[in-house]
């Protein structure tokens, strides 16, 4: 059962939902660090905020309101002037897919954790490598683009490279959701053929695979 067309399928799912997760957390954790680090005490309470809620609650159950809980609470979504004419309506449920809902949820949990990881990495740099950069007339951005965030790296990329490997495994929750990933589609196999055991090593054999390149590509 190793390369049959559903499983090879749901393979593409779990490599796309890693993909986008890793880039949406990374990006959202960068922000989010810098929010965090920011003397503004509205910033970084929002930001603190999100971190809490979002490492405080399960993954699944993320997954499951973002897939089911906005249609429960908006069945249709109205895009318009506010308090004005709608110009557009479009059902939830199409709108909101088990892979839109899969995305969403494992994205902005990343987000929350990537954010500790940036926020580590920055505070790792000396505070005198700010100062040098303030000197010689760079703006904060500037500081942060060109001086602190290349410093940061080594201490930012190898918890990266275990929270990318990390999320290759959470992917498997979006079961739950109905949506056909790897773990997914071999599961829906062993229900009809009940081969739950050799399904379920099929499943193993793929993500040890995927977790050992991934693994290698981190060291390097």
């Amino acid at each position: 059962y190793l390369f049959v067309t559903p499983v090879l399928k749901g393979i593409v799912v779990t490599l796309e939902l890693t993909v986008i997760a890793m880039v949406a957390g990374i990006v959202l954790g960068v922000v989010l660090a810098v929010m965090r680090l920011s003397p503004n005490r509205l910033l970084s309470g929002s930001a603190w905020i999100y971190i809490w809620f979002f490492r405080g609650t399960p993954v699944l159950v993320q997954l499951t309101f973002w897939y089911v809980g906005i249609a429960y609470l908006y069945p249709t979504l109205t895009f318009g002037i506010p308090f004005g004419p709608a110009f557009y309506t479009i059902n939830a449920n199409a709108l909101i897919t088990s892979f839109v809902a899969a995305a969403l949820g494992l994205s902005l949990n990343e987000g929350a954790y990537m954010a500790e990881i940036v926020r580590a990495g920055i505070i790792s740099v000396d505070e005198g490598q700010t100062e040098a950069a303030q000197s010689l007339g760079m703006n904060k951005i500037q500081t942060l683009r060109r001086i602190v965030l290349p410093q940061a790296m080594r201490i930012i990329i190898p918890p990266t490279g275990n929270e990318t490997i990390s999320m290759l495994k959470t992917t498997s929750l979006v079961i739950t959701i109905a949506l056909a990933d790897l773990f997914t589609a071999t599961q829906n196999i062993s229900n009809t053929n009940y081969q739950i055991v050799p399904l379920l090593l099929v499943a193993s054999i793929w993500y040890l695979f995927f977790t050992s390149v991934m693994t290698i590509g981190q060291y390097y």
